[in-house]
């Protein structure tokens, strides 16, 4: 039983209240935000790719050990909980000013989607190991977790774009 409990504490659990947050609030996102036109005619080479390495992002952390132990792990949860709050004033943002000129602008539409990289960061400095014995550093997942919020950010563009 011990062992299973030790799978079960990985970084997926990080990931766990920005899954429920979306969840939760994306409906109370402007209309620029809807799954419906958020998704229509996105390039297929976007949509693909940022959906394969979203899967990645959000999936890779399951065989990361979720331990706080060395100082470089600290920083990690640091670097965590600030994105997690800068993410998530950056819907906050969208949802109740949505014709602020922040809002309005690239930088403010855009922040939902390149704000995720700080958490993402945090995520690779406390998942510094994995569960299976396979060659692993930090910088793959924040690697990884880079070039989907390129694409991510790239998929947002667009839709700032179209809403001009």
């Amino acid at each position: 039983m011990k062992n299973i409990l030790i799978y079960l504490l990985n970084c997926f659990l990080l990931i766990i209240p920005i899954l429920l947050w979306n969840v939760l609030f994306a409906s109370s996102l402007p209309k620029g935000y809807a799954m419906e036109f958020f998704w229509r005619d996105i390039p297929p080479y976007i949509g693909t790719v940022e959906n394969i390495l979203r899967i990645v992002v959000l999936l890779l952390p399951l065989l990361m050990p979720l331990t706080i132990k060395s100082d470089s792990q600290k920083i990690g949860l640091a670097i965590f909980v600030i994105g997690v709050l800068i993410y998530f004033s950056s819907w906050l943002v969208q949802i109740y000013f949505p014709e602020s000129a922040w809002s309005r602008s690239v930088l403010g539409f855009m922040a939902p989607a390149y704000t995720t990289m700080i958490w993402f960061i945090g995520i690779g400095l406390i998942g510094k190991t994995l569960f299976v014995d396979i060659p692993y550093h930090s910088m793959i997942y924040i690697g990884i977790s880079a070039v989907f919020v390129v694409f991510h950010s790239l998929h947002s563009y667009i839709i700032y774009a179209r809403l001009q």
